[in-house]
């Protein structure tokens, strides 16, 4: 996978235990990565995210410099993370959001026993 060369594979496979079997979702592992946001909500105000206080700073040191990486060598990751730009996202909050979205992909490939596969980026709809 783009980003995730020998060392940084191996520091996330040591990271998470050596297997999957410690999480129950992706959504676990990304809360413990650092990279899902959870609510700090009070009486009426709610929709107010963070980053959680207790999460593995070794995880997230893997995982956010190899999607830094990512933008270099993947046309699907460097799109993901344009479309996150446009919607006004600072690059700080769009970075965390392509990590977020190749933890997803790592989930799957570790789940399923696939190699990776770069995505093919959809053609442009051409105007009628």
């Amino acid at each position: 996978m783009p980003g995730f060369g020998p060392v940084p594979a191996a520091t996330f496979l040591a990271n998470i235990g050596g297997n999957l079997d410690g999480f129950d979702t992706v959504d676990r592992l990304a809360c413990v990565a650092g990279l899902a946001p959870v609510p700090r909500n009070s009486g009426g105000i709610s929709g107010n995210l963070h980053r959680p206080r207790r999460f593995n700073r070794r995880l997230l040191r893997t995982c956010y410099p190899a999607a830094l990486s990512s933008l270099k060598n993947s046309p699907a990751s460097r799109i993901f993370y344009d479309r996150k730009r446009g919607e006004g996202k600072s690059h700080k909050q769009a970075l965390i959001a392509l990590a977020r979205r190749r933890l997803n992909v790592i989930w799957a490939m570790l789940r399923d026993h696939s190699p990776y596969r770069e995505p093919v980026p959809a053609p442009a709809l051409l105007a009628a």
